[in-house]
């Protein structure tokens, strides 16, 4: 396949360690080592971009927004406005061929780039907001944030070109707001097995003065949607039943409100946070643990947190609303509802099977092989961009697009 010039449209502090920002950073350079020419569009804030494969094109300074994770924030119309402007002049200088833009914001950017320019969309759906953005109580009354959450999930899919749907559960909400099966195509988020390979369990336990004691490990961000509380309440009646155990919670944002939390469980010394260490120490973080959790319970999109602790070969304990790709006692620990002292006896249950843990953890990182690597889900979305670009223009856009010419002709 030749290779095709991409905008990549991240609506999000890039690069990050988090989620869909690591999601789109992994799939950026797996693409350019395939031929692509890749350019991310993104905010003005992450992480250095030295030493990447593709080219980033941030917004203009905006002062008074400094974050590093996502999230609702009141600067986001203007953040978004100036990433739109930014993608026009991206598209037209670049010579872009087709536009892939992650989650919401980005999508709505990429619409209005496509009305100025003609290039094709492919959103790339990883939540639902009628789900997700009541949970950040950041518009008020709730009810308005469903309002809103639930017109973005009907509009966003809709409009595009095509959609790569990470999860089953999103694919069937494309569906239901009436895009054909035709224009969707599930490709979960990926994984570079490589990255978890030679771990050093000691270099943690030793910065953290762990011992011998058994670790659960947490690591991602620590939105509300995460269920954050009902790791430390399991966390509290695991203690119970062993309490030389250690929660470690790896994350990149604030958590002073659940060492509060966790100080009015009585459960303090025996939870440990660490604060936004690099990527390429993830893995050291997994080899020194015994079982990894993802105690948000209901997840339409898919939680990359599990692909790590599946690379990382480590037993996971999850509730059936967030376990996309691990089968209960095959590749991990299923928790069905969303019961927290269940998902406190699986914890229970790993710790004090070892081997059973480590069989586990071993087979599903089998899994992910040809599965959920990277280079296996990109030849999927090569066919994607061949697809959309055969059809030869943008079927709901009213632009009509310039000739399609790949990189090297």
């Amino acid at each position: 396949m030749k290779g095709y010039r991409i905008a990549m449209v991240a609506a999000c502090p890039f690069p990050a360690n988090y989620g869909s920002a690591a999601s789109i950073l992994e799939m950026s350079q797996v693409l350019a080592e395939r031929g692509h020419e890749v350019h991310v569009v993104t905010y003005h804030v992450g992480l250095s971009t030295e030493g990447l494969n593709f080219t980033v094109h941030r917004i203009p300074y905006v002062p008074t927004y400094r974050k590093r994770t996502s999230g609702p924030a009141y600067q986001k119309p203007l953040l978004d406005g100036l990433l739109a402007l930014k993608l026009i002049q991206v598209v037209r200088r670049e010579r872009i061929d087709l536009i892939h833009a992650h989650n919401y914001e980005a999508t709505l950017a990429a619409y209005i780039a496509r009305r100025f320019t003609g290039r094709p969309v492919i959103y790339n759906a990883v939540t639902a907001m009628g789900h997700e953005l009541p949970m950040h109580n950041f518009i008020r009354p709730k009810s308005l944030a469903v309002k809103v959450g639930n017109w973005l999930d009907a509009y966003v899919p809709t409009h595009a070109d095509f959609i790569t749907a990470v999860s089953p559960d999103l694919v069937a909400l494309a569906q239901r707001q009436g895009v054909p099966a035709e224009r969707i195509a599930l490709i979960p988020a990926g994984v570079n097995l490589s990255d978890f390979e030679n771990p050093d369990p000691t270099k943690i336990r030793r910065e953290f003065r762990l011992g011998d004691r058994p670790v659960v490990l947490y690591t991602g961000i620590l939105d509300p949607f995460q269920g954050i509380e009902n790791l430390l309440a399991a966390m509290k009646l695991v203690l119970q039943e062993i309490p030389e155990a250690v929660l470690l919670i790896v994350a990149n944002s604030a958590f002073h409100r659940f060492e509060r939390m966790a100080r009015e469980l009585g459960i303090h010394d025996s939870v440990i946070f660490a604060n936004d260490p690099p990527f390429c120490d993830i893995k050291h973080y997994l080899a020194a643990s015994q079982v990894t959790v993802v105690p948000r319970v209901e997840c339409p999109g898919f939680p990359v947190k599990l692909l790590n602790y599946m690379a990382g070969g480590k037993a996971s304990v999850a509730f059936a609303g967030s376990a996309k790709c691990i089968e209960h006692l095959k590749t991990g620990w299923v928790v069905p509802g969303g019961d927290i002292a269940d998902f406190a006896r699986g914890i229970i249950a790993l710790l004090r099977d070892p081997a059973l843990a480590e069989q586990l953890g071993r087979r599903a990182r089998e899994h992910l092989k040809g599965n959920y690597e990277w280079h296996a889900l990109a030849e999927r979305i090569e066919q994607v961009y061949a697809k959309v670009m055969a059809q030869g223009e943008s079927v709901p856009a009213t632009a009509k697009p310039s000739a399609v010419r790949p990189v090297g002709d």
